[in-house]
């Protein structure tokens, strides 16, 4: 993880150099969390994942001199891709939405740990889209809600109600 100054030095020669290969430590910082949000939010769809975080990053270098450095390079990031998946999610048809997405099948010969990562896939499935944003970014990430609430535009007391949802469904599913 970079910290905040390393970040803004790596973001100001990607401005005023045109230093890609700075980007590109950005990039390989970022790339495996924004993926594995991107993953959660489109239940496993790792294509589809891919073509996500792809689309954030291209964005994010095009739209880097935008950046204030109000909030951590990543917060920012995270921003750009709930946009883009949002964006996404409305360019899809009704029935071939995220949520129609089937599970892929089990197998017999599943380890407890694969079983039990089956069990968290399928209570995510059946979370809200919101809910599964904010659950992915506050447990997963262990972002803090003053930054999630950041990155979703809503306030901290609806991503706790969120958040409370998600668990008490998660909890249904678990059981």
């Amino acid at each position: 993880m970079l910290s905040k100054v390393e970040e803004l030095k790596l973001i100001s020669r990607c401005m005023l150099a045109d230093d890609r290969r700075a980007f590109g430590t950005l990039v390989e910082a970022y790339q495996p969390r924004l993926r594995r949000f991107f993953m959660n939010l489109t239940l496993g769809d790792e294509s589809l994942s891919d073509d996500l975080s792809q689309d954030t990053f291209v964005k994010a270098y095009i739209e880097l001199r935008s950046f204030r450095g109000m909030s951590r390079f990543g917060t920012w990031l995270y921003r750009i891709g709930y946009n883009e998946f949002y964006n996404y999610k409305r360019s899809q048809h009704p029935t071939t939405g995220i949520d129609n997405i089937a599970e892929p099948p089990s197998s017999t010969s599943m380890s407890d740990s694969s079983e039990a990562a089956m069990d968290v896939k399928a209570a995510m499935a059946q979370l809200s889209e919101i809910e599964r944003t904010v659950v992915t970014l506050f447990y997963i990430d262990d972002l803090p809600l003053k930054h999630i609430a950041t990155i979703t535009s809503m306030k901290e007391s609806t991503l706790r109600s969120h958040l409370h949802r998600a668990r008490e469904k998660m909890a249904q599913v678990l059981k």
